[in-house]
Parts: C-alpha cells; sequence; structure tokens
C-alpha cells in the first residue's frame, strides 16, 4: 500500500532548515528546466531560482552528441563538488563543476559549457512540502533516525554515498513496500524486494546498517521529494508534486490523475529492468511530435523517439506501447508553472516583428503558443487554405500548426519552432519561402486568469472539459484537430446560445449544440454535440482568455463613426487588440499591435480571417493611456456608427 503521510512542522535541526513564513510559494520559484547553449568559457545561468538564500540541488546533462554524463551539484555539499547519477563515483571535485550558486541561478566553469552543445538544467530549490537536501555522516547502527526538513513525509528519497563509490538508492512510497524496497538511479534493474529502508515520516526518514545508507564514518546526501503535500499557492493547500505508481494495461497504455498539469516527469518500471527516464514540457512532451527522452542511469544522448504521450489539464497519459504491458511504474511528477496570477501584459506576452527566415525571438518568458503571420501574406498566393497565418503551441507540437484563417486540421512542417526560456526560434518562414517578408510574432504564456489551451476528444455527447485558466473563460477558440471544421469562438458578450468563426467574418449564429447553452466556470468549459466542438474521436484543441486587471479584457463597445476612447482599465495602453464586429452583419477580425504601430499617424492592421496582404497607414486605432482610441479613419472597419464589437486587449 502507497505510505501515507503524516503532517508535521519542520525540523529544527541543521539539515537543510527552512524558514516557514505564510507568504505564498508557487513552484516557478521552486523548480525550473532551463535549456542552454554551450559557449566555450564559464557560463551564468539565470532562472530566477533562489539557491543561495534557499538551497538546492542543480541537475544538467548535454543533449546532443557523445555520451556525457548527468551532473548534479548542490548548496548543502557546495560549490565545487558534483556527483554523476549514471555512475557509482565518489563525490569529484574541480573540473567540471559548478562554481557558484546564486540568488537566481547558478555558474559552472568552461568544462561544463563546449562551444555550441545543448544542454538540459533541472533545478530544484528546497522548500517544505516539495524538496530538501539532506547530508549525514553514517553510524553503521540499524534504525539511524536522519533528521530531515521536507515538513511532511517523503515520497521518496535518493541517497548517494559521497566518500567512496556507491549506488544511488532509491526509496519511493509506489513500490511494494513503501520506502523500504529499492531501486538504484544509475541502474536499470528492477525493485529489489529486500529491505534498505525502514520509513519516514515528516521529521525523519531510517536507514539501515550497510554500506549504501549508513557505513559507520562514510558521508551522505540524500534528496527528498514530497508527495501531494500541499503548501502551495495563495491557500497554501495547492499540490505541486507527486511521487506516485501506475499498472500499465495491456496494451502499454496508461491514465494518470494527479489533479494538476505536470510540466516534468521522472519515471522507471520498478517490476522489470527498464531505464530511468525524463521528459518535460521544455524540450519536447506534447500531443504530437516526438517526445525528448534523457536517461538519468546512463550517458546516452538524449532521444527523440516517437509520440509516447502527453500531459493533460489535471495529470497525463502514456500511447499504446509507450510502458510495458501490465508493468508496475513509479514517478515523480512536478506540476506547470505558472501559478502565480501575473500583474503585467508583458511577462506574459509579447507581440514581435521580424524580417523573416530564421528568426530568434525573444520574450523574456517562456512561450506556450505563438500565432504568427508573413505579413504581405505572399504564401498563400491565392491558396487561402495554406498555413499563412499559422498557430504552434508547446502543448499540440513545435512543428504542428493550426492556421487561423482557414478551416484545416493539423499539419506537419518541416521547420517550425524550437521553444525557450525566453523565447523561441522561428523558421517555418523558410519552408514559405519569404525570407525577405516582414513577418509579425504574437507570443502567449500559459497564465492563471489570463490564457490556458487544452487539448482534449470529443465524444459525440455534451461534455465538460477541464481547464486550468483559474477564472472563467469570456473568449475561446476551439478548433477541431484531425478535421477540416472551422474555428467556433464562444464570447461571454453574446453569450452561451451563440457562436462565431475565427476563420471567417460572419456574424453570431445561434445554436444549442455549440456551448450546451452552458456557461463556462473557473474549471471547466462545456461542449455540445456539434461535430465542430465534439465529435466522437476527433481531437480539438480550445484556446482560453480572460480578463485580468492591468493585464487583458475582454470587452465590447459600439461604434461612432468619430474619435473615442476605450478605457480597458490599462495603465500604459494596450499592445494588441483583436476587434470583431458582433451583430449579423459580417466584420473581419482585425488585429492592431504596436509592432507594426498603434501610433496617431500609423495604425498596419492584420485580419485573423483573410488572407490579404497587412493594410498599412493610419486606419483609426491607437494605444491609449488606458485602452485604444478610435477614430474617424476606421469608420469603415472597426469603429462604424452605431455597429457593436467585441474586442480582446492586452496591456
Amino acid at each position: 500500500m502507497p505510505l501515507i503521510e503524516t503532517k508535521g512542522a519542520a525540523s529544527a535541526q541543521g539539515f537543510g532548515e527552512f524558514t516557514q513564513t505564510s507568504e505564498a510559494v508557487y513552484i516557478e520559484s521552486c523548480f525550473s528546466t532551463y535549456l542552454y547553449t554551450g559557449n566555450g568559457s564559464a557560463q551564468t545561468i539565470t532562472n530566477g531560482i533562489d539557491l543561495a538564500g534557499k538551497g538546492g540541488l542543480v541537475w544538467t546533462k548535454r543533449r546532443d552528441g557523445a555520451a556525457w554524463y548527468h551532473h548534479l551539484g548542490d548548496t548543502v555539499r557546495g560549490a565545487g563538488n558534483i556527483l554523476f547519477s549514471n555512475a557509482t563515483d565518489a563525490n569529484t571535485t574541480g573540473t567540471g563543476a559548478f562554481t557558484a550558486f546564486s540568488s537566481t541561478g547558478f555558474s559552472f566553469d568552461a568544462a561544463q559549457s563546449p562551444a555550441g552543445v545543448n544542454f538540459a538544467s533541472w533545478t530544484f530549490r528546497k522548500q517544505p512540502k516539495f524538496f530538501d537536501v539532506v547530508t549525514y555522516t553514517g553510524n553503521g547502527v540499524a534504525g539511524r533516525q536522519i533528521p530531515h526538513s521536507l515538513g511532511s513525509t517523503p515520497g521518496c528519497f535518493i541517497i548517494k554515498r559521497t566518500d567512496t563509490t556507491g549506488g544511488w538508492v532509491v526509496l519511493h512510497r509506489g513500490t511494494t513496500n513503501p520506502l523500504q524496497n529499492f531501486l538504484y538511479l544509475d541502474t536499470t534493474q528492477a525493485a529489489d524486494t529486500g529491505t534498505i529502508g525502514t520509513g519516514a515520516n515528516s521529521t525523519t526518514f531510517t536507514v539501515t546498517a550497510g554500506s549504501a545508507m549508513n557505513a559507520n564514518g562514510g558521508t551522505y546526501v540524500a534528496y527528498l521529494f514530497a508527495h501531494n503535500a500541499g503548501g502551495f499557492g495563495l491557500t497554501g493547500t495547492d499540490n505541486v508534486i507527486s511521487c506516485g505508481a501506475l499498472l500499465a494495461n495491456s496494451d502499454g497504455t496508461a491514465d494518470v490523475s494527479l489533479g494538476f498539469e505536470p510540466q516534468w516527469i521522472l519515471y522507471k518500471c520498478s517490476d522489470n529492468f527498464s531505464d530511468w527516464r525524463i521528459i518535460d514540457n521544455t524540450r519536447g512532451w506534447s500531443m504530437a511530435g516526438n517526445t525528448a527522452t534523457l536517461f538519468p542511469n546512463t550517458s546516452a544522448a538524449e532521444q527523440n523517439a516517437a509520440v509516447i504521450g502527453n500531459p493533460t489539464a489535471s495529470g497525463f497519459h502514456f500511447n499504446a506501447g509507450a510502458l510495458i504491458a501490465d508493468a508496475t511504474y513509479i514517478y515523480i511528477a512536478i506540476r506547470r508553472g505558472p501559478m502565480k496570477v501575473p500583474t503585467s501584459g508583458t511577462s506574459v506576452f509579447s507581440p514581435k516583428i521580424n524580417g523573416g527566415g530564421v528568426a530568434t525571438i525573444t520574450t523574456n518568458f517562456s512561450s506556450d503558443s505563438v500565432f504568427f503571420t508573413d505579413n504581405q501574406r505572399s504564401a498563400i498566393s491565392g491558396n487561402p487554405s495554406s498555413q499563412s497565418e499559422p498557430v504552434i503551441d508547446k502543448l499540440r507540437g513545435s512543428l504542428i500548426t493550426l492556421n487561423t484563417m482557414a478551416a484545416n486540421g493539423e499539419q506537419t512542417q518541416t521547420n517550425g519552432v524550437v521553444f525557450n526560456n525566453t523565447g523561441f526560434v522561428e523558421s517555418l518562414e523558410n519552408s514559405w519561402g519569404v525570407t525577405s517578408n516582414n513577418c509579425t510574432y504574437w507570443a502567449f504564456q500559459r497564465a492563471p486568469n489570463f490564457f490556458d489551451e487544452v487539448c482534449y476528444t470529443g465524444t459525440g455527447s455534451n461534455q465538460t472539459v477541464t481547464h486550468n485558466l483559474g477564472a472563467v473563460p469570456e473568449l475561446m477558440f476551439v478548433k477541431q484537430r484531425n478535421g477540416t471544421n472551422s474555428w467556433w469562438v464562444y464570447d461571454a458578450i453574446n453569450g452561451n446560445t451563440k457562436y462565431m468563426l475565427l476563420n471567417t467574418s460572419l456574424g453570431p449564429t445561434v445554436s444549442s449544440t455549440a456551448w450546451n447553452n452552458t456557461t463556462p466556470t473557473s474549471t471547466v468549459f462545456t461542449v455540445g454535440t456539434s461535430a465542430n466542438v465534439n465529435g466522437s474521436g476527433n481531437t480539438y484543441i480550445a484556446y482560453l482568455f480572460a480578463s485580468l486587471a492591468g493585464v487583458s479584457k475582454i470587452g465590447s463597445y459600439t461604434g461612432t463613426g468619430g474619435t473615442q476612447t476605450i478605457n480597458c482599465g490599462f495603465a500604459g495602453g494596450v499592445r494588441f487588440v483583436l476587434i470583431k464586429r458582433s451583430d449579423a452583419t459580417t466584420g473581419n477580425w482585425y488585429c492592431f499591435d504596436t509592432a507594426n504601430g498603434m501610433t496617431v499617424s500609423s495604425s498596419p492592421y492584420l485580419l485573423w480571417d483573410s488572407g490579404v496582404a497587412q493594410t498599412t497607414g493610419n486606419n483609426g486605432c491607437y494605444t491609449a493611456s488606458t485602452g485604444f482610441t478610435l477614430t474617424s479613419n476606421a469608420n469603415g472597419t472597426v469603429n462604424i456608427n452605431s455597429a457593436p464589437y467585441i474586442y480582446l486587449a492586452i496591456a
């Protein structure tokens, strides 16, 4: 049976102490997957994790090319010390070590930074109910209790002897005898049925007398992971880490419910020989496209295997053949961030313009979804079904496009988007052959109360779909991924009995089969029986937006034909606005943004539903201090006298 943790106060002893405060804690301040490229010299990685003040662990691995050991360094053993998860070596110092742990990340020497080589890093900050690092000296006495400061019963702990060679002992609550049977992180072997640990509670874990965990005079480091212990979010009750077990089905599939969407998983078959595997959504773990996998027990390069599964809004799924049939697996899963509600639009949205071709776009946040276009729309050249207004997401896969101006299903591209921690690299324009044209990118980060996206499978019957927006969606774009149905749009102004189409200029249409006449909630939205949003066995994606003070606004106004200012409640004006006429009269989806220009003299626009080139010049929509201003220059587009409009504005 899984170990049931007991609650207790954090230890006051000197083994990775914490100071517990009432301040809200979020996963983005405690964990980071950060990708970087070596430059042939010492580097500093700024990932926003406070290791100097809080302490923690950094784990790095070369992704490409030749074999390369996993490097693990922590603040308790100190800078200059490294261990290798794929080897039994004792603690190593000198070349290849981490050189510093700072309040915003970590540094390493040139040996960990060969020029042009791609790396992944995972940083775990010490935090009650999440992670702890403990060092101790063995005494050879069975039943030795080691204090820790996790503040909850560990779901898993990994122990390594550091003064001499020794395996990486893993005790996990998902084994037959929880936290007693053991595996080795550096091997493929199944869980041993012997007992090497005798349990744990919220303040201590107990070890036996053997060399692996408690040799007299031996030195050890232990990495402790919590399980469903709460401690996070505004209420302090949100879980961010789960240490569980799953039983694969006879076809090698599995579905796991965590109560949150994960961003990172470490897993292994516990009753068969198999590699340990690490997957995460930063390197590539999506609905389609290869899954980037690294193996803690080997020095092998990253493997981009066929799709093995995907995260879901409340857990994760493994596809057929991804697991050993009828086998048991243990895992550590960490929640996707950010959890904190953003306070500025610049932290979650960025409009950019580039001259075309391969483009490195810096947004200063980790982008989850990119809508973009060739401003000249040369790619369509009379073919409105081409991918000239593509959308690419981490969740669906970096080569998988949808087109906002067409009913086409997903298309797999030769070139696409490579997401990173500070933006993305885009090369799709090369496929179009429009490398000299200006291209516009609208990059979004999924964030509470602002923007979310959900992939789901239709049932043909009314169903609710779980989302993680954390607020009631006021605008939703829903698109069938595997078919040629249009983009159906829900907006709170027209309500749950109507829909519009993002890929056409048509006005609202009454339908009970779209949203089943049901308004979304802060946790679910409802789809009816229409094949456009819920055909049996069909796959869909939904993009969800909400109004968030100072960040975004979904609203409505009536055109005057003259000058008027639309107050969005912003302090510095809009950087993006998407506007649609919302009555029975047709009207395009007009997009203005500050990257292209939203000034009194220049306000170009692009149409999200049409393949015409960008309309340049002064088109009567510009940024105002509280939102955006419309003038008589827009009296035939987004400011027609007496016409109603809806809009999405982002500060």
